[in-house]
């Protein structure tokens, strides 16, 4: 299986010290983009409505 790193698209291989990026570079500058909140972990609008039980027994 062929991985290539998420920040410059350069081959990477499985068990790289840097894995899944190619190298320090490219590891610390998605770092800085996580802390500069340019990525964002989506999250559902609302809960899931729960049911209610019934008392049918």
């Amino acid at each position: 299986m062929k991985f290539r790193c998420p920040i410059c698209k350069k081959p990477v291989k499985l068990g790289d010290s840097d894995f899944p990026f190619c190298g320090e570079r490219c590891r610390i500058l998605d770092l800085g983009a996580w802390s500069a909140e340019e990525y964002r972990v989506s999250s559902s609008a609302s809960p899931p409505e729960e049911e209610e039980p019934s008392d049918e027994d």
